[in-house]
């Protein structure tokens, strides 16, 4: 039976679909696109989360030609899609906690960050630039460039030196994902390790030396990710951080009951402190994938060998291909969730805790991507399906990049006041 709380959120979310779905002025289906498309292209569109590949920025994977079905963001189309804005993320996969293991994930964090400088500072800087600031995502993309910021996936980048912390951030990061699929040292993951027979819990959520990676990340205005994090995890991280918190690429439990997603309890607590949960077009986190289509793709992840990321990174260039190949194969006979699926969970977030505690992401490149936007350039159907269930330019232009920039712009003046006692 559910809880007071879990029912009552139910009952909120679902007004708000009801709200949501009465348009504002009488209007065809045929007119639709045409409103959609105005709007879209006087919002300023920010995508929280997207992946680069170890292969970023050479000749493999460049920036100006994505090559699908792996690859799905490039300048191109990101200026098609009208995708004005994107965190790409330095992720770092989990490992065993050791000296060796450590210099592996920092030589691998230097590296994407690297690449990612590459692209805004000499080989692409007339199209794209770097934004450190909220202000220089607004200025930037006033310019009419597309912009970067760059996201930490994985805390684990740090070892156990939280001066490194510091390093990052000077290099350009301004997000930290405390976790990926495993437990680090600075908390407890939503899904442990099969690899590494991880229990549930190892640290019973945050621990010490996550509260003081929180804490310095205060310091310096680098905002706090609990997307991978345990529940237990999210809600320590939330409590512990002086800024509001974001989850950078996450969907609801309310909708969809995966551990990745976050329960009532932590959407709550996200949206009092402030915080933004970015929900994310990721098939399997936004409905359930029928048995079919799993044992469908068991059979190539078998075929690999594929247990966690570190497997897809031992993979060639080649074998990556052929194998998001064959998983394009298995999703066009049993397609992915839709735009509106990821709209479904919007609508429940909304509902939950506010307009302004929401954003969008995709996840491309880590997984991400659903029918109807599997590419940077399909980024407008995002926008046509909020148009679709009511909701209004203003909220649209929050939704898809205003309340990030305020939660960045808030923890960076907290920063600042922090400087200055």
């Amino acid at each position: 039976m559910p809880s007071i709380a879990t029912a009552t959120a139910a009952t909120f979310a679902a007004l708000g679909v009801l709200c949501l779905s009465l348009p504002a002025r009488a209007e065809t289906e045929a007119e639709l696109p045409t409103r959609a498309e105005a709007i879209h292209a006087r919002v300023l569109a920010i995508d929280t989360h997207v992946d680069i590949p170890p292969d970023f920025g050479t000749e493999a994977y460049d920036p100006l030609r994505a090559r699908p079905p792996r690859q799905k963001v490039d300048l191109p189309g990101m200026e098609a899609g009208g995708l004005d804005a994107a965190f790409f993320v330095v992720f770092v996969a989990q490992r065993e906690r050791d000296p060796a293991n450590y210099a592996r994930a920092m030589a691998d964090a230097f590296a994407k960050i690297a690449a990612i400088r590459s692209m805004t500072d000499t080989d692409h800087v007339g199209r794209i630039g770097l934004a450190r600031t909220a202000a220089d995502v607004r200025r930037i993309h006033a310019g009419g460039r597309r912009v970067a910021l760059m996201g930490m996936e994985n805390g684990f980048a740090l070892g156990r030196d939280l001066d490194l912390l510091g390093t990052y951030y000077a290099l350009g990061v301004r997000y930290l994902g405390l976790l990926h699929n495993g437990h680090n040292d600075i908390g407890d993951s939503a899904v442990p390790s099969r690899r590494r027979n991880e229990t549930s819990s190892e640290h019973g959520g945050l621990s010490d030396f996550g509260r003081a990676v929180i804490a310095r990340a205060n310091d310096l205005g680098m905002m706090v990710d609990v997307s991978h994090a345990a529940m237990d995890t999210a809600l320590d991280a939330i409590r512990a951080s002086r800024a509001p918190v974001i989850a950078s690429h996450s969907a609801v439990r309310g909708v969809h009951d995966h551990p990745r997603n976050l329960s009532d309890e932590a959407l709550l607590a996200l949206g009092k402190s402030g915080g933004v949960v970015s929900i994310v077009a990721f098939d399997s986190y936004l409905r359930a994938v029928p048995a079919e289509k799993r044992e469908a793709l068991a059979a190539p992840r078998a075929e690999w060998n594929l247990r966690d990321a570190t497997d897809w990174a031992r993979m060639s260039v080649a074998e990556r291909d052929q194998y998001s190949d064959r998983r394009a194969a298995i999703d066009r006979q049993w397609p992915k969730a839709s735009v509106s699926h990821l709209v479904d969970h919007v609508d429940y977030a909304v509902g939950l805790i506010g307009i302004d505690h929401v954003g969008i992401t995709s996840d491309f490149n880590g997984g991400g991507g659903i029918e109807g936007w599997n590419h940077a350039n399909e980024t407008l159907n995002v926008t046509l399906e909020l148009v679709r269930r009511g909701y209004t330019e203003a909220e649209i232009a929050r939704l898809w990049g205003g309340n990030l920039l305020r939660v960045m712009a808030t923890a960076e003046a907290l920063a600042a006041r922090t400087e200055d006692r």
